[in-house]
Order: C-alpha cells, then structure tokens, then sequence
C-alpha cells in the first residue's frame, strides 16, 4: 500500500447514476431472482494486515512476554475474538509496500535469532521479525480463515518466492518442508491465495505494465501448485483508473497463470490535503462521497476489459486495498496512518459493499485496509484497550451477504444535492442465503433528509420482516476510548408491509440491513 498517486476523478458516471436515478421518489426492486446464480463471495468481505505503524506490532501483536494484555501466542485474545465474530474468510499480510522489502526466512526459526528490518516505506522504523510466517499463518488457522500471501517481487528472486510456496505448502520430503518440520509444523497450511508482488506501477518497482507482465509470468511459472489445482495467483493491477494497466496484463498474461488481477483504489479528496477523519466540513463531506461512489465506474470499466479477455469471467477482479484515507491523527508519531473512524466511515463501507455485492460476478475478493490501528481500521487499540469501529459494524452487519444468491435489484434513488452536484443518495445490494432468507442492505448518504423506500416485492410472500440499523446523532460521531459505544447496531422497525411492496423510512446518514423470510 502507498499514496496513490491516481488522475483526477472522472465525474462522468456518477453524472450518469443520477440521470436515471432522479425520481421524486425511491422505489427499489427484484430483477429475476438468483439471476445467472451469482454467488456473493465471502472473500469480498477479506481484510488486510501490513508491517505499518501499530497494526501489527503493538496492535494485533503485542508479544508472547506481555504480562497485562490476555493474548494467544502473542496475538491479542480481545481482537481474535473480534475477528472471529465477523468470521473473516481472509487476510491478506504482510503488505502492502511492505511486502516488496520482506524476506520471509528472517522471520522464521528461533525468535532471538531472527535479524531485525528496517521499515523503509513506513517511519523507518526497525522491527524484530518476531511476527513471521508461522506466527501469521497458525494465527489465520485460529480464527479459520483463508490466508492472503503477498509475495516479494520488487526485491526478492524468483527462487525465494519458489521456496516460500514449498514451505508452506508441500507435505513430502524436501529442504524446505524439511525446514518447516524442524521449525514445529508438521504439516503444511495449503496456502492458497498469492499475491505476485504489489504496486508493481510503484512501490513495487515503478514498472511498466509490459514488463511486470514478463515479470510476472517468471515468477508465476516458478510457483508450484501443491495444492492440487488450488493455488490462486492474484496479479498486481492497476491503480485507480489506469486501464490500460489492466489491458495489458489481461492481453500478456495466459489464463493458466493468473486467477486473479488487483485492483487499488482508495476514498481520497485530494492526496496533498486528505483533512481530518474527524473535524471534516460538509464540503469535505460531500466530496469523499464522490470519491466513494467512484468506485462503482471503477469496477465497471475494469470489469469491462476483462470481459474482452475472459468472457467466462475466470479471472476475479480482486480489490485487495479499498477504504478511506485521511491525515492522520495528530500527536501520533508512532502510529503512522492512525485515523479515527466515523459515520462516514460506515457509509463508504456500505456503499463499497454494495458495488462489490452487485459485482460479485467479476468482483471475487477484496480487502478492507486496514485491521487494526491504521487507515479505515475496524478495530483500534490503546494499551490494554481495544474499541470497535462503526466499519466493524458495518461488516458485521454485511456479512449475511457471504456465500449468498446475489438477487440484482432495479433501483431509482433521489439525489444528494450540495452546492448544484448531486450523487445517488440511496446505494442497495440484496442476497437469498442457503436457508432462503433474503437480505437487503441498504445506505443513506444524504446526511440531512430522510429516505422513503418503497421496495416492490410483488407476489413473494414474507411472513417475517426485521431490520438493524447503525447511525447515530450525529454525523462526525466515532467510538474512543472513553465512550466506546457511541455508535452501535439497533434494531430497525421503522418501516411497513402492504401487499405487494415494503416501505422503509431510512434516517440520514444511516446503514440499514433488513431480513425478509
């Protein structure tokens, strides 16, 4: 991850949202249900750890030796239990930027033997490599989720990332299965998803899309699969809007290769002034927004190409670094990146969710950066305090959608308007589940006016209707470590069934999540 450095924001598509979205009234409804049966996957809803100021040391981990946090293995109880309650299918570690200067072998074996690492992309600081591959990927075996190995390209050999594969994932006799026993895992962890570099347009070497693709083709043949055909090589994309950068890996790169092509893209107003994640004017309001709303022309015209390409849509368009930047919170020098988390948070993340959930036929994974203590974090810690985000929130709420029946909505939204611009105010994305519950997550933008919803549902006959909804009083509220429930999940009952449709009052600035059975 680093500052990206992306062209101005087109305006066009969001243009083109509220020329048919502008109706006097909201009105949402079901296309034809289980449509193509487009499964939602739970990777959409993935997270992302990286070596930057206190996400992993003195965040996540706080040492085997620490005597006042409760940990397992060094690794804080009160955040694994956090993060196994929004049961995250993935995460994705160690970068970032961070991953292109990482040499996983000194982060393994005896702990005081290990050499230490200067971190040049983030403060400069020097860690001890006491969190390594073993420490990261048994953690990810504890909360049952799915790890995301980026891989060194920018700086590392061909023959490193090969062992790095063999080492975690070959169960026979060789030197570095061999190794991995000696070092106490007896048997492999099956690794499945890898990132072949990062950034590679910059902090991961500054290439051209033409050479990373020759780049990554070395590296990628070099990788074997001992995961019986289950190896997932994810190819570092473009940044933003550089759609020629997807062109031409999807031009280069055999589809025997790849699985997956990396998208980052983050909420941003402008990279030289980013404002407060908390003292934000309503200008600054308004334009995060935009900048969020931008992703939905973002997926779409990726997505677009890659069609070209794969019109079976083999290859996942993976998200793999989404969320808001701001500038970080003062007199936090050893927290690089630390941000508060506020109502806007929560709205950028519902609406994220939502394009992600509507695109679930391209859009196979993503990841929210970051976990704890940096950009739009869901989790931030203080010594032995540990607060959860209304981001948290809002992936808890979201994640009914995991391996759900995408059911593709038509929806008219009126318009949220500041200073003669206007964005769709209302963004939607539904799911039936297994046990044929559907879901239908709703978010209001618009930070003053109400939303009434009528949402067509025709012949279906629900006999039980429910709703969450996270808001609070006020737009700029966040939990701290003084009231660390300002901002929570109620229960959601303003709204009412006739015959054929449902009509829902959503408040402003709210996410709304509703169960229908």
């Amino acid at each position: 991850m680093m500052k990206i450095l992306s062209k101005k924001n087109s305006t066009s598509f969001i243009t083109f949202l509220c020329v048919v979205c502008s109706w006097s009234q909201n009105n949402i409804s079901f296309l034809n249900e289980k449509e193509d049966n487009v499964t939602i996957s739970k990777h959409i809803y993935g997270h992302f750890a990286e070596h930057l100021g206190r996400c992993i040391y003195d965040g996540l981990y706080v040492g085997e030796d620490n005597t006042t946090i409760p940990t397992t293995n060094g690794v804080r109880n009160d955040i694994i239990n956090a993060l196994k309650e929004l049961q995250i299918p993935n995460l994705r570690w160690p970068g970032g930027c961070f991953a292109d200067t990482y040499h996983w072998k000194d982060g393994i074996g005896t702990k005081e033997t290990r050499p230490t690492i200067v971190n040049t992309w983030w403060g400069g600081t020097t860690e001890n490599n006491s969190f390594g591959t073993h420490d990261f990927l048994n953690l990810c075996e504890l909360l049952q989720t799915e790890p995301y190995l980026a891989a060194n390209v920018g700086s590392g050999e061909v023959q490193e990332l090969a062992d790095w594969v063999q080492y975690v994932n070959f169960s026979g006799t060789s030197p570095m299965s061999d190794w991995r026993k000696k070092n106490g895992k007896e048997k492999p962890w099956q690794v499945k998803f890898w990132g072949v570099g990062n950034e590679a347009w910059g902090c991961g070497g500054n290439m051209t899309a033409d050479y990373y693709a020759d780049i990554y083709k070395k590296y990628a043949t070099f990788m074997s699969d001992y995961t019986n055909g289950g190896l997932f090589r994810i190819a570092s994309g473009a940044n933003s809007d550089n759609y020629e950068w997807t062109e031409t890996l999807m031009k280069k790169i055999p589809k025997t290769l790849v699985k997956g092509l990396a998208l980052h893209y983050y909420t941003v107003i402008d990279w030289e002034k980013k404002g407060s994640a908390v003292h934000f004017t309503d200008e600054e309001y308004f334009k995060t927004m935009k900048a969020a709303w931008y992703m939905e022309e973002l997926v779409t015209k990726h997505s677009a190409i890659m069609d070209k390409y794969d019109p079976q849509k083999e290859i996942a368009l993976v998200v793999d670094e989404w969320g808001a930047w701001y500038d970080a919170e003062p007199n936090q020098r050893q927290s690089v990146l630390y941000q508060q988390n506020t109502m806007r948070d929560a709205l950028i993340a519902g609406l994220n969710l939502n394009i992600f959930n509507n695109h679930a036929a391209r859009v196979k994974m993503a990841n929210l950066a970051q976990t704890v203590n940096v950009l739009q974090a869901i989790i931030l810690t203080k010594g032995d305090k540990m607060i959860l985000t209304p981001t948290y929130h809002v992936m808890n709420l979201y994640k009914v959608h995991q391996e759900a029946t995408l059911l593709p909505l038509k929806i008219n939204s009126n318009d949220f308007v500041f200073n003669n611009e206007k964005l769709p105010a209302i963004s939607a994305s539904a799911s039936i589940d297994k046990n044929n519950k559907t879901h239908l997550s709703l978010v209001n933008i618009d930070p003053n006016k109400s939303q009434e919803i009528k949402i067509t549902i025709s012949d279906k006959k629900y006999k039980m209707i429910n709703g969450t909804i996270l808001t609070s009083k006020q737009l700029r509220d966040y939990n701290s470590f003084t009231n660390p429930s300002v901002v929570q999940p109620k229960p959601f009952s303003d709204f009412k069934k006739t015959n054929k449709e449902i009509i829902i009052n959503l408040p402003p600035f709210s996410v709304v999540v509703m169960q229908l059975e």
